[in-house]
C-alpha cells in the first residue's frame, strides 16, 4: 500500500503547533491592556518576527486580529465577538434555568414559569409545576401577550419605547380582565415602574383571581435573554406577599444573569457605545 507523504496527512504536528501559536497570540492580545505591536509579541510568543509576522497576517485575513494601519500594532478583531455571541446563543437556557425554576417552586410551592420574547409575544419554553390541586395551568410551547403577563412586562421593560410601541402596534392592548391594560400611556408608565422595581406584576391582568410575578434574565450583551415567573391564585399570592416573591424572583434571574455572562458595568459600556 502507497504511504502518503507526510505533508499531506491531515495530522501534521506542524499544523498542531501552528494553531497552538495562533491561540496563544489571541490570548496575549485578551490579556493586554492596549494595542500590541510585533516586537512586544514575538519575546511573548518566544518566536522569531518573521514567524510571528506570518502568524498575524494570516490571524488578521480571517479577521481574527485587526491591525492599525498607523501605528502597525494589533488588537483582537470582531470575528472573535460573532464567534463568541454565536456560542452564548447555542447554550442551552431551558437547561441553565431549570436549577433556579426548581428552587423557587420549592421555596414558594408555586408553578414557575421560565419564557422567552418571540416576536412580541410570550413564549412558554419550560415550567415546573405547583402539585398543589388550585394552581396555574399553562403549557410549554403555548403563547401569551406580553403586556398582561408578568414575565411579558418584564421581558418588555428591557426594551427600548421604540421597540415597545412597534410591538403594541403590532397586537394591540385587548382588555382580558377588568385589570388589563389597555392603553400605550398605561403601559409605558407601568414598564416605567417595572424598571424603577426591578421585577413585574401580573394583578389579575391576564385570568381574574390569578397573580404573577416576573424578573427578566440578561444575556453577556445586557440585553434581554429571557424571563421567569411565579405564578399561582390570588388568595394564596398575596399582595403582602408580593415583595418577598419578587426580591427571591430578582436573586435568581441575577444569578442566571450571571452564569450567561453578563456584567452590570460592561453592560452599560456596551450601551453607550452602540448609541
Amino acid at each position: 500500500m502507497a504511504r502518503v507523504p507526510q505533508s499531506k496527512t491531515t495530522g501534521s504536528p506542524y499544523k498542531v503547533q501552528v494553531l497552538d501559536r495562533a491561540l496563544a497570540a489571541l490570548a496575549i492580545l485578551a490579556k493586554s491592556s492596549s494595542d500590541c505591536s510585533l516586537a512586544e509579541l514575538c519575546p511573548a510568543l518566544k518566536l522569531h518576527k518573521s514567524t510571528v509576522h506570518r502568524l498575524m497576517m494570516v490571524l488578521e485575513q480571517h479577521r481574527l486580529v485587526v491591525k492599525n494601519p498607523e501605528t502597525g500594532r494589533y488588537r483582537l478583531g470582531l470575528r472573535l465577538y460573532e464567534l463568541g455571541s454565536r456560542a452564548i446563543d447555542g447554550l442551552d437556557l431551558r437547561g441553565r434555568a431549570r436549577p433556579y425554576l426548581d428552587r423557587l417552586q420549592d421555596e414558594f410551592g408555586e408553578t414557575v414559569f421560565f419564557c422567552i420574547l418571540d416576536e412580541g409575544q410570550v413564549f412558554y419554553v419550560e415550567k415546573v409545576e405547583s402539585q398543589r390541586s388550585v394552581r396555574t395551568a399553562c403549557t410549554v410551547g403555548s403563547r401569551a401577550p406580553a403586556y398582561c403577563t408578568a414575565v411579558g412586562k418584564a421581558m418588555l421593560a428591557e426594551l427600548p419605547d421604540s421597540e415597545v410601541s412597534k410591538i403594541v402596534r403590532r397586537w394591540g392592548l385587548k382588555p382580558v380582565t377588568p385589570n388589563t391594560i389597555t392603553t400605550a400611556t398605561a403601559l409605558r408608565a407601568e414598564l416605567k415602574a417595572v424598571r424603577a422595581r426591578g421585577f413585574a406584576i401580573d394583578d389579575e391582568e391576564k385570568e381574574e383571581g390569578l397573580r404573577c410575578i416576573g424578573a427578566a434574565v440578561r444575556s453577556h450583551s445586557g440585553k434581554l435573554a429571557a424571563a421567569m415567573s411565579i405564578s399561582g391564585p390570588a388568595f394564596r399570592m398575596t399582595k403582602e406577599r408580593v415583595p418577598q416573591i419578587g426580591r427571591a424572583l430578582m436573586e435568581a434571574a441575577g444569578k442566571l444573569s450571571d452564569e450567561l455572562g453578563y456584567q452590570p458595568a460592561q453592560a452599560v459600556l456596551m450601551h453607550s457605545a452602540a448609541k
